[in-house]
């Protein structure tokens, strides 16, 4: 399959597709932030690079099989400032939606944060005016709406992690892989038994004790306990297991990037789980 990667990131979707074992014969990415890129580059030098979502006119690729994204989430998330649309980041769903239509491609996946209805009734609607006889995650379509489906990667990750997936065929909920904090930490105690949603906020390390009880009443990360008194983070290590990244991903840029960068990916098995939904 062709492949259209949006908002690439460190390219989670190449892993997912490779796990729901759908042959790649090309791999587009459209992405700006130089570190993801080069964990993704570090570990897939065939992807073709493509840079600013906002120059895709100017694109010469095949029309792709598939467009897989994950427009910024900043302006919608409830952790956020709230602008939603009017923040300039969240408004380049438009510009996604703008190159669907005009790739149509036979498959679409949209990832996206959990949401005010308001907002996600624009985005389903949007959706739903490109696909319009599509069927979709629960019911087929109705009122003119594409809805999503919500998981969340606890099902299938260490971590409490809800997020909203807009596409074009039918899925269902993964199955609870019963996998908890301690299950993936390393020469630690797990102090809770699924880690917080993983942010890229996380990079931020807490000296302090009052440093660490902000960063826990702001459910700003997880911590876990090496002693009955000591707390630290969790390492780029046990960060890439929350995502079910393969260890050593990130290898390629700091820590500080690193924690970045996984806090802006997906949870690759959740995308895993769709993609082997698609009827190829």
């Amino acid at each position: 399959m062709t492949i259209l990667s949006l908002f690439d990131g460190m390219s989670c979707g190449r892993i997912a597709l490779e796990r729901a074992g759908i042959k790649v014969t090309k791999y587009y990415a459209s992405e700006i932030d130089k570190y993801a890129e080069k964990i993704s580059a570090s570990n897939y030098p065939d992807i073709i690079r493509l840079g600013d979502i906002t120059k895709w006119k100017e694109w010469d690729i095949e029309t792709p099989d598939i467009i897989l994204a994950g427009s910024p989430c900043q302006g919608f998330s409830f952790a956020g400032k709230g602008l939603n649309f009017n923040d300039p980041r969240s408004a380049l769903f438009f510009t996604f939606a703008d190159i669907l239509k005009y790739y149509k491609p036979k498959y679409f996946l949209l990832e996206n944060v959990k949401m005010k209805a308001e907002h996600q009734d624009v985005i389903s609607g949007i959706l739903g005016e490109i696909y319009p006889k599509c069927v979709n995650q629960a019911e087929m379509f109705r009122s003119g709406r594409l809805e999503p489906i919500l998981i969340n990667s606890a099902l299938v990750s260490a971590q409490n992690r809800e997020r909203l997936y807009w596409c074009n065929w039918k899925v269902t909920q993964p199955e609870d892989k019963k996998i908890f904090l301690k299950d993936i930490i390393e020469n630690a105690e797990a102090t809770q038994k699924k880690a917080f949603c993983l942010l890229t906020t996380y990079r931020n390390v807490c000296a302090t004790e009052s440093g660490i009880k902000r960063f826990k009443e702001k459910h700003l990360g997880t911590l876990v306990s090496t002693d009955n008194i000591t707390r630290r983070k969790l390492t780029v290590t046990e960060c890439e297991r929350l995502q079910t990244v393969p260890d050593g991903y990130c290898k390629a840029v700091s820590n500080f990037r690193a924690y970045h960068a996984l806090g802006n990916g997906w949870t690759v098995d959740v995308i895993a789980h769709i993609l082997k939904q698609m009827e190829i």
